[in-house]
């Protein structure tokens, strides 16, 4: 089992859409996933579930979100509750960890407890290890091989937990100054809470406590998305910050020497370049369901056809890629049902 989380403290760069296409197309190839929102905002789970659902779901007692998992620890009654695990209907090999706009609720009990770990709190671990706990007890119920979790454009405490939980860390990027600039933010803060989990790990009270690995949290890459095209090639004013990445993931994000950098075309670190498709997407929110499964009865018509078609393989390029570099296994021979 792998867990990948999709982080960048830096907002709008296609996080969430990323996480949600690269959560379809394994599933399409014929991966379990679990897609866990520990994102405030809720957005994954908005774009799985229609507002009917979402109402019945987000219910006064919460008991089927993601909060509702952690209420009794948060109570000081219990330790984590089941998750519930909602079905996606398109797809019975998703299962959703459902978000919660109340989540922010946890920050700060997580800011004191996170601290409290150094004291061998026992209550602490468990507060702080609660959504890795959550997440892999999901896994565990639906027999997935593969974890998705989408947080917040932040470097707060719920992003913190929700990091360590992850084995690899993936870092979408948009062609700009603030996906840079957040760059420069997310690696020195990734790299100092990987070495604060190290030192926790060891005062863990409790042996029979599932923790996070304290190897977890590796940088397995960056994607850059919503760049636009002509001529199948970026707009040439985002050719400056594109070419920026390689070596401010680097210096930033690896804390490596600056020897040789490639460009951005043949870094390895750069797991793909995503076109903006942007006539897709609004039919895809309204399908509930991925750009490239759209369909003429979704609403596809003439050049859109093709937009689909690329947009499946660009998807099922980079899926390859991350699987590659996180070590996801993958069926031998992939489905094609798109195409059928």
């Amino acid at each position: 089992m792998k867990t990948i989380a999709f982080f960048n403290n830096k907002g709008g760069v296609g996080k969430t859409s990323l996480a949600y296409h690269l959560t379809w197309m394994y599933a399409q190839m014929g991966v379990k996933v679990i897609a866990a929102d520990l994102d405030p905002q809720s957005n994954l789970t908005s774009m799985f579930l229609d507002d009917d659902r979402l109402e019945e779901l987000w219910s006064d007692d919460k008991a089927h979100t993601v909060l509702g998992a952690i209420q009794p620890l948060l109570k000081g009654v219990g330790d984590i509750s089941p998750p519930h695990i909602e079905v996606i209907e398109q797809a019975d090999n998703i299962g959703l960890l459902v978000g919660d706009l109340a989540l922010s609720s946890f920050e700060d009990e997580l800011s004191i407890q996170w601290l409290s770990c150094i004291n061998r709190n026992e209550r602490a671990f468990r507060v702080v290890s609660a959504f890795y706990r959550l997440a892999h007890q999901a896994a565990v119920m639906r027999e997935a091989e593969l974890i998705i979790i989408d947080v917040g454009p932040n470097l707060g405490a719920i992003n913190r937990a929700a990091i360590i939980a992850a084995d690899y860390v993936i870092m979408p990027l948009a062609p700009d100054l603030f996906s840079l600039q957040g760059l420069r933010n997310l690696g020195p803060t990734l790299r100092e809470w990987r070495t604060q989990w190290s030192e926790r790990f060891d005062k863990n009270p409790q042996p029979s406590l599932a923790l996070p690995p304290r190897n977890s949290m590796q940088p397995a890459g960056y994607v850059i998305l919503q760049h636009s095209v002509r001529l199948d090639r970026p707009v040439k004013a985002y050719d400056r910050w594109m070419n920026k990445f390689p070596t401010e993931y680097r210096r930033a994000v690896l804390n490596e020497p600056l020897n040789n950098v490639p460009s951005v075309n043949e870094d390895p670190h750069c797991l793909a370049r995503l076109k903006n498709y942007r006539s897709l997407m609004p039919l895809a929110m309204e399908a509930r369901k991925p750009m490239f499964s759209l369909k003429p009865a979704d609403g596809v018509f003439g050049s859109q056809g093709k937009a689909v078609t690329d947009c499946y393989w660009a998807f099922n390029e980079v899926a390859i890629r991350i699987a590659k570099e996180c070590e996801i296994k993958l069926p031998q021979e992939l489905p094609l049902s798109h195409l059928a």
